[in-house]
């Protein structure tokens, strides 16, 4: 029978939309303005009493919280009323407990907990919309360079002993070039040989001054660029697994250019809290402690990083860094002490296990290195002028006796608390930064302008529906009607769709979905106005409507697919935006194709299927 749909179709429709209405639901629930509170590393950790002492406070500056939560790990979360109500209640946090408590606003979800128990979350609203942290940052490709230069010492020192190839000193020069110095000039040829063998990116040239012979190695340029470019490939990695590891909902970690790097975190007002994480340029070096026969020329002295005055020489050469650690976990050892589990890679465990049999019994150092920049001031020409002034802070913390010889598992002990434990782990757990990267902008996006531009595009949306519906409603009148129900389906269907994807939804998404309201009714007018064709050619009612449909399909998916490829075009080219606007059109267009040739059928055929029509109001 003509425009009769079989029950499993008409149900599995059903399904469809009420699967959409239950994943879009949760956008009902807009996030609650939230203080997020946690210790510092010298605080006394989180716990009901603080919340409570910081209700009262609040109260007595007539600032009344929503609710209080004491979340796992020691955080506590504030919810307010308002981003008024939150930017007041930071700063009074903020004092009370004063520098050794981190305060950070953030967004609280109200989805309530039946619908999370199903995967159900509302959609991901990006920085201009859901307000948060903009950074930009400059990797120093030419501390990435003299980083790989340093692992190339300790390479050549070890492929020269394995072929017992006597030499005096091998040095990093600041002139960026290595250099071999040996006392036998035939011994020096020989190992120009076995360099230029072992590494083909080394241009290897000879010299001599007196009795001393000497190797000077320069990188290619190829190798250098290569040096550059995996530093950025391998920040970028380790900037995403950072922000990942903080739990924020869509970032955008993206290259800028040749050495800059954008990083942007919605939803996070805190930019200080967020840079402490993130920018950290933090590794760790495993040295052997110098024994005390040890030329000076081989050891360099350090601080314990917990243990002011204490001090310890190590030997120059490193074992292994931070980048050879596979894995990391924050734990407690026998005696209830903070500690790190490390799991080393396969090379990172071969290089541990053969430098620690020939040293047991010997102290074995882990040296924290951090990367920071210092600012200094100076008037020039009576102008105020900042100079960034990058240095290195390196710090032992923890020195223990090599027991046995060690593989690719062992433990890091002598942390002061636990909170330095789990930090450590999640910066070698998310990798090492290959160079330093320092902050070279920093915007903060505050909710209140978020939610002005989430007021001005939901009114956008409302009108170009609003217009929509009228127009089909007056045109088309019964149809127009179905047609306007269908729409309203697509717009459901098309936030649970981008709820499900956890796709973000910006200012330039929004544009794609008013422009997804024009052109899924578009598919209805070509459905309609074919009907109205066959109608004048005189087709009966039924056989007119099936026609309508069934003649309209091809045009209507000639016309979304290649409107689809377009939007697979901007999202593959396009950035940041750009890839927002080709997210929400590419799923309208599916969405609006599934309304307009099936949800609209289907309630066409229910309003007219199997009745006998001498006349259709359309």
């Amino acid at each position: 029978m003509l425009n009769r749909y079989p029950l499993w179709k008409n149900f599995l429709i059903l399904l469809v939309l009420v699967i959409a209405g239950l994943y879009a639901a949760p956008n009902l629930y807009p996030d609650d303005y939230a203080i997020q509170v946690s210790a510092g590393r010298n605080a006394a950790p989180v716990d009901q009493g603080t919340l409570a002492s910081i209700e009262q406070r609040l109260e007595e500056v007539g600032l009344t919280a929503k609710a209080t939560e004491l979340q796992e790990g020691g955080v506590g979360l504030i919810r307010l009323g308002s981003s008024d109500a939150q930017l007041e209640a930071r700063e009074l946090i903020a004092q009370t407990l004063g520098s050794d408590y981190t305060v950070a606003m953030n967004l609280a979800p109200t989805t309530p907990e039946w619908l999370r128990a199903i995967g159900a979350g509302p959609m991901t609203l990006g920085l201009d919309l859901r307000g948060g942290v903009h950074f930009l940052m400059e990797v120093d490709m030419a501390q990435a360079v003299a980083q790989r230069l340093d692992v190339y010492v300790s390479e050549i020192k070890t492929k020269l002993r394995e072929e017992k190839l006597r030499y005096r000193m091998v040095d990093h020069l600041e002139d960026g070039r290595l250099s071999v110095r040996f006392d036998d000039v035939a011994v020096r040829d020989e190992a120009q040989g076995l360099l230029r063998r072992t590494w083909p990116e080394f241009m290897v040239d000879a010299a001599a001054d007196g009795e001393d012979y000497f190797l000077y190695i320069n990188l290619t340029e190829e190798t250098i660029r290569q040096i550059e470019d995996y530093a950025i490939k391998q920040n970028l990695t380790t900037l995403r697994n950072r922000v990942n590891e903080l739990g924020v909902a869509e970032p955008l970690v993206q290259r800028q250019g040749r050495n800059r790097i954008v990083v942007q975190l919605p939803g996070v007002q805190d930019a200080a809290a967020a840079k402490r994480v993130i920018g950290k340029t933090a590794n760790l070096e495993f040295r052997l402690e110098a024994l005390p026969d040890t030329s000076r020329a081989l050891t360099e002295t350090y601080d314990f990083r917990s243990q002011p005055g204490r001090t310890a020489a190590l030997e120059k050469d490193i074992i292994i860094t931070g980048s050879s650690v596979s894995n990391a976990q924050a734990a407690f050892d026998e005696n209830g002490m903070p500690q790190v589990s490390i799991t080393l890679d396969g090379p990172g465990g071969q290089m541990m296990n053969r430098v620690t049999r020939n040293a047991i019994q010997r102290r074995m150092a882990v040296l924290f290195v951090e990367h920071k920049q210092r600012t200094l001031v100076q008037t020039v020409e009576g102008e105020r002028v900042e100079r960034r002034i990058p240095y290195t802070e390196k710090s032992i913390i923890s020195l223990a006796t090599i027991q046995s010889t060690l593989g690719n598992q062992f433990r890091i002990t002598g942390l002061d608390s636990a909170q330095e434990s789990s930090e450590l782990a999640l910066l070698l757990r998310a990798g090492a930064l290959a160079a330093p990267v320092y902050f070279v902008e920093e915007r903060t996006v505050g909710p209140s302008l978020g939610a002005t531009n989430i007021e001005q595009g939901t009114l956008s949306v409302q009108i170009g529906f609003a217009l929509v519906l009228v127009f089909m409603l007056v045109y088309y009148k019964v149809f127009g009607l179905l047609a306007n129900i269908a729409l309203t389906l697509n717009l459901v269907l098309l936030m649970a769709v981008m709820s499900l994807l956890s796709a973000t939804l910006t200012l330039p998404g929004i544009a794609g979905i008013v422009l997804t309201v024009g052109m899924a009714v578009d598919a209805n007018v070509l459905i309609f106005e074919r009907i109205k064709e066959e109608l004048k050619n005189g087709l009966p009612v039924q056989s007119a409507i099936n026609a309508g449909f069934s003649r309209a399909f091809t045009t209507i998916l000639d016309a979304n697919v290649t409107t689809l490829i377009a939007a697979v075009i901007l999202f593959a080219m396009g950035t940041g935006p750009v890839k927002g606007f080709a997210v929400t059109l590419s799923v309208g267009i599916l969405t609006s194709m599934f309304t307009a040739l099936l949800v609209t059928r289907a309630l066409v055929n229910l309003v007219y299927g199997g009745r006998t029509l001498k006349k259709l109001m359309i």
